[in-house]
C-alpha cells in the first residue's frame, strides 16, 4: 500500500487490484478462522462419520491419486482388507 502511495499514487488500476487482492485475503481468513482452521469445511459432522462407519453404513478407506492422471485414475484403498483388494 505505502509503495503504490509513494510511488504510484495516479495508478488507480493499481491500487484497485491492491484493494481487491486485500479483500480477496481478508474473506479468506475469515472463513479459515469458521472452519477451525481447515482449508475446507467437513461435508459431515465427525460424529455422525463415526456412527455411520461403526454402523455399516460408511466405510473408510485411503484416496489414492495418479499424479500424472489425477482427473483420470483413482481408487480407494479400504482399511481392514488386503493390498489387493481396492473399491
Amino acid at each position: 500500500q505505502n509503495y503504490l502511495d509513494n510511488f504510484w499514487p495516479d495508478l488507480k488500476t493499481a491500487h484497485e487490484l491492491f484493494d481487491s487482492i486485500l479483500q480477496a485475503q481478508r474473506e479468506r481468513e475469515s472463513e479459515s478462522q469458521e472452519n477451525n482452521g481447515k482449508e475446507y469445511p467437513e461435508h459431515l459432522p465427525v460424529e455422525i462419520l463415526e456412527a455411520g462407519i461403526k454402523s455399516g453404513r460408511y466405510i473408510q478407506g485411503t484416496l489414492n491419486v495418479n499424479k500424472h492422471r489425477a482427473q483420470l485414475e483413482a481408487f480407494v484403498r479400504l482399511q481392514g482388507f488386503g493390498s489387493k483388494e481396492t473399491g
